[in-house]
């Protein structure tokens, strides 16, 4: 993972596409439309230049009417015409070189512009959702809209250039042609039209719902196939491989059942669009062959009129054929329009950007609850947190403490209460700006692939050296890097997969270390750290916290011992503030909490000496 900025000056932004009210309604179509309209003038010198490659598609078949009907006739200087027919045939052809590539040059580089800004805009997106809607959203899911939607919606875009454009143009150049010749033919032509589109019409609605279908299946059984790598450990482990394989086979199953009826709808499409179109070349023959006897058009117009048809006749087949393909497209422009349409947002427009944080966090009878519930997890929590001050949590699992750390990051908003950073709301805060001045260490760490160095720099490309040293000394790294071949820089694997769990969590809290935070939160941060790593840790937090405003989550309450004060949390509730030795003389719910925690101590220890 790069933690370079890229130029992006020159990829597109589609977000605002996506926003207008139209699109919020069509679900899709809206953004595809405006897509249009931003890029019309591109379209027009996209077409244009088709118009210019594809010319030997209208005049050949005028060209060759003309040599026919000069053989035919046998008049005075025919052989001349035919030269010349010829040599204007051969022209109009070789031209086609340097004109096709001129178009497919221009053309591909537009198509691959959207398709960057459309990557680009979901991206963006992405990251701008709060994290309560990641949550909610399986990852899996995500994947597949970014990779197997955008991909499709890529398709839909490169369809309409390159194949409806083109199509229309072609259509509407031979009708041309066809009126200045014979208005009776063109009105045979014309038939054409509403006999395809009624066939669109007859196919549109079964095919958008196998389409939809298969959509949905994909995204299920891309998230389940995301979590089930997730649990290979867990799976191995309790010898489960066959009932996962059996599971996924299901899904699997489904998923090609639902593939076999969109490919059904799709070929019964094909081929009466096809036969359709033999029948109508036929009676275009027959029609032409007749007028041709009774001494309406020359038997050269025969071809020429032939040809057109099937200009048209194919121009509109190609319309037809490209239909499931339009509508696996749109069907995928929803499902991307999930994510663009979604208003789960952090908005940090127009917002205070704070130069500088202090560390004063106050509470003031704040309450959460999550979505969709009816129960608040945080009731009428007030705490005033002074700068530089050590607050730790402790509580059973579920009693609010995770949430209200993700509250002071600003992932979750209350709601009711304020909270304020420096006497300011948080609601009137750029969050973005505020996150630069705290660092985080979760109780689970998050590592990505790439070096050590990698992910305790990660977001800060010109650290210095010597403070890179420093926070891995303070974290207790050297211990396990030394021993590595390349040391610092060694690749860990996905989600650091090479290294043990007190590893990853040191490389987690080196991380914080290095930014030199106003606002520090550690949640569980030593949990997964043995006796001696936790030792070294907690010396180099106890000397990371002065003079910062540090709240801490403990699992371990003895490691608390020297926090400025303890907040008791039970069910949501603030039920007991102290010192370590206020509380424990007070004993209350932490004195209980703390024997309890004493003795699952003692019984891992006594576990240890018997193993």
């Amino acid at each position: 993972m790069s933690n370079r900025k890229t130029d992006t000056s020159s990829i597109p932004d589609y977000e605002v596409l996506f926003s207008s009210e139209e699109n919020k309604k069509s679900k899709g179509s809206g953004f595809l439309k405006k897509l249009l309209k931003k890029n019309w003038y591109k379209l027009i010198i996209s077409s244009v230049l088709y118009t210019i490659k594809a010319c030997p598609n209208w005049i050949i078949p005028i060209l060759t009417a003309n040599i026919i009907t000069l053989a035919t006739n046998q008049t005075d200087g025919a052989l001349n015409a035919m030269i010349m027919n010829t040599i204007v045939l051969f022209a109009v052809s070789l031209q086609n070189i340097p004109t096709h590539m001129l178009y497919a040059r221009y053309t591909d580089k537009m198509l691959r512009t959207i398709g960057a800004g459309l990557r680009s805009t979901l991206i963006r997106k992405l990251q701008h959702l709060s994290v309560t809607y990641h949550k909610e959203m399986e990852s899996g899911k995500i994947q597949s809209k970014f990779l197997r939607d955008v991909e499709a919606v890529e398709m839909l875009n490169n369809r309409f250039v390159k194949n409806v454009i083109p199509a229309v143009i072609g259509a509407l150049i031979s009708i041309g042609i066809s009126i200045s010749k014979s208005g009776a033919v063109t009105l045979f032509f014309l038939f054409v039209i509403p006999v395809n589109v009624g066939l669109v019409y007859a196919f549109r609605k079964k095919m958008r719902k196998t389409n939809s279908q298969f959509r949905s299946e994909t995204e299920s059984i891309s998230a389940k196939l995301t979590t089930m790598l997730e649990m290979i450990p867990v799976t191995k482990a309790h010898g489960l491989e066959e009932e996962e394989i059996a599971s996924l086979d299901e899904n699997i199953k489904e998923l090609t059942k639902k593939g076999l009826v969109v490919d059904k709808a799709n070929a019964y499409f094909a081929s009466t669009s096809w036969v359709l179109s033999k029948l109508l070349s036929g009676i275009c023959l027959l029609f032409t062959g007749y007028l041709a006897i009774i001494g309406k058009i020359g038997v050269g117009d025969i071809v020429l009129y032939q040809t057109y048809f099937n200009i048209i006749s194919g121009d509109i087949q190609a319309l037809i054929n490209i239909y499931p393909e339009i509508t696996k497209g749109m069907e995928s422009l929803r499902s991307v329009s999930e994510i663009m349409l979604s208003d789960d947002i952090e908005d940090n427009k127009g917002k205070i950007k704070l130069r500088y944080v202090h560390g004063t966090v106050h509470f003031d009878d704040v309450s959460y609850r999550y979505p969709n519930t009816d129960k608040d997890v945080i009731k009428d929590f007030t705490l005033h947190v002074k700068e530089g001050e050590c607050i730790a949590f402790v509580g059973a699992s579920g009693s609010g403490k995770s949430t209200i750390m993700n509250m002071i990051i600003g992932f979750l908003k209350s709601t009711k209460g304020t909270i304020s950073i420096d006497g300011k709301p948080m609601e009137m805060l750029n969050l973005s700006d505020y996150r630069h001045f705290i660092s985080v260490v979760p109780q689970n760490s998050i590592l990505f692939t790439g070096t050590i160095k990698d992910n305790i720099t990660y977001g800060m490309p010109n650290v210095s050296k010597k403070r890179l040293e420093e926070a891995i000394e303070m974290a207790n790294i050297n211990e396990f890097v030394k021993d590595m071949p390349k040391g610092i820089n060694t690749m860990i694997g996905e989600h650091g997969g090479k290294l043990s769990g007190g590893q990853k969590q040191r490389i987690s809290i080196a991380r914080a270390l290095i930014r030199d935070p106003r606002i520090l939160i550690l949640d569980e941060a030593t949990s997964a750290l043995d006796n001696i790593s936790e030792y070294h840790v907690q010396k180099a937090i106890s000397e990371l916290i002065k003079g910062r405003t540090t709240f801490i989550v403990a699992h371990r309450l003895s490691t608390i011992r020297d926090a400025d004060r303890i907040v008791v949390m039970d069910e949501g509730r603030c039920v007991e503030v102290g010192t370590f030795d206020e509380l424990m003389a007070k004993k209350g719910k932490f004195y209980e909490l703390k024997t309890l925690n004493d003795m699952g101590k003692s019984i891992d220890e006594a576990m240890g000496v018997r193993s």
